[in-house]
């Protein structure tokens, strides 16, 4: 970094008093300042100040390329910042950072939390159900929120869906002269027109959260009947093997129940599903658990709308499945790419023993029983069998 033109600078509620000398330095040295109508003032910046556009676009920021050049976020612009925004557009050489303490930080340090095993949430731009994953019986979760109607509008939220108990903090203002905390129940807290910004710490009190183990119940699923019934999804997500940062093809998705589950691991998912009703409750059961941010539902029939998707690293086809798919899908993957496919049918069952033949994984036949009434006694009700191959390109 011989001699960036942009600084980013971390500000908080302190203002100009908590900026280090560098930060105060390169301030006085920009050209221009960009930042919100609130960060400006708090650097006192007038003349040369230049509010961010909404929606927000770091490109009136890039017109000033090679001059001195200033960008005021709160507290740590790395997390839940604008600092990113600037690195993937920009050239190591052309900036620097100075952050802040974050709001997280700031938050932990007042209530005494260990950060390390606290979940913190940008919910500022985002919806409540990103909650979803994270909310556990004594779970720590730390929030962003626009403001304190926002606030509660959350506990609202939390309180309609059976966290009621569970204690909050509304944070307003951290680390300047206005700071305020006060503690709540979720089901008490009335917002008022406080100050801002404001942060939400949440300890869980509720309802069982949902499970990290594959194979949720399928009652927790909007679907018609298509869908992955729990023992196969759990055997196919084994084969599967989700890690975080993944991508999967999820072909002829149904209710997107392996999506989701997929997504619950860390991953990113692409539902295909031809038909426009299944695909709307893939949405449905998408936005339920807060993951509309990790899976994109594609209308259309597979083979022909894989061109052009994003290559995945593993694939799931859970009907459908004929040669023609496999081929399309099996020329479209990279090698390392984890491939399960699931048939019912004799006919798929026999395509997937010649494609086990030839490309090698492992083949298995499952049949799962239920017990069911017969008249005043039980009896086994059978399920069709399910044979799974699951490979490795």
């Amino acid at each position: 970094m011989d001699n960036p033109w942009l600084t980013i600078i971390g500000i908080g509620e302190d203002g100009l008093v908590g900026l280090s000398e560098a930060s105060r330095k390169a301030l006085g040295e920009a050209e221009t300042v960009f930042g919100g109508e609130r960060h400006l003032a708090l650097a006192d910046i007038t003349g040369r100040g230049r509010r961010w556009p909404m929606p927000f676009d770091v490109d009136c920021v890039l017109v000033c390329r090679g001059r001195p050049t200033a960008v005021l976020a709160s507290g740590d612009p790395f997390w839940h910042g604008v600092g990113s925004n600037f690195a993937e557009r920009l050239s190591k050489s052309e900036w620097i950072a100075h952050p802040a303490p974050s709001t997280f930080s700031l938050a932990a340090a007042r209530l005494g939390w260990r950060l390390e095993s606290v979940v913190c949430l940008g919910l500022h731009a985002a919806p409540f159900e990103r909650l979803v994953p994270h909310l556990a019986h004594e779970a720590r979760i730390i929030c962003l929120v626009r403001d304190c109607k926002a606030a509660g509008d959350l506990a609202n939220w939390l309180t309609v869906r059976g966290w009621g108990a569970s204690r909050l903090w509304i944070l307003a203002s951290l680390g300047g002269s206005r700071e305020a905390v006060t503690q709540y129940r979720a089901d008490s807290y009335a917002a008022d027109s406080g100050v801002s910004p404001v942060a939400v710490a949440l300890e869980a009190n509720g309802p069982d959260g949902v499970p990290r183990s594959s194979g949720l119940s399928d009652a927790l699923f909007v679907h018609d009947g298509q869908i992955t019934k729990r023992p196969m999804r759990a055997l196919a997500l084994s084969a599967l093997a989700p890690r975080p940062g993944e991508r999967l093809w999820d072909i002829g998705a149904g209710s997107g129940s392996v999506s989701i589950e997929w997504a619950l691991c860390g991953g990113t998912a692409i539902a295909i599903e031809a038909r426009a009703d299944r695909a709307v409750n893939i949405r449905s059961n998408a936005a339920t658990f807060g993951l509309t941010h990790q899976i994109t539902v594609i209308e259309g029939a597979a083979p022909q709308i894989l061109s052009g998707l994003e290559t995945p690293q593993a694939v799931f086809i859970g009907g459908g499945f004929d040669a023609a798919m496999f081929d399309a899908v099996w020329s479209r993957i990279e090698a390392g790419t984890r491939m399960v496919a699931h048939a019912v049918t004799l006919e798929t069952e026999a395509l997937l023993s010649d494609l086990h033949q030839r490309h090698g994984g492992e083949l298995m036949r499952v049949e799962i029983a239920h017990a069911g009434h017969l008249g005043r006694y039980r009896s086994w009700e059978v399920a069709r069998p399910v044979v799974q191959w699951s490979a490795m390109k």
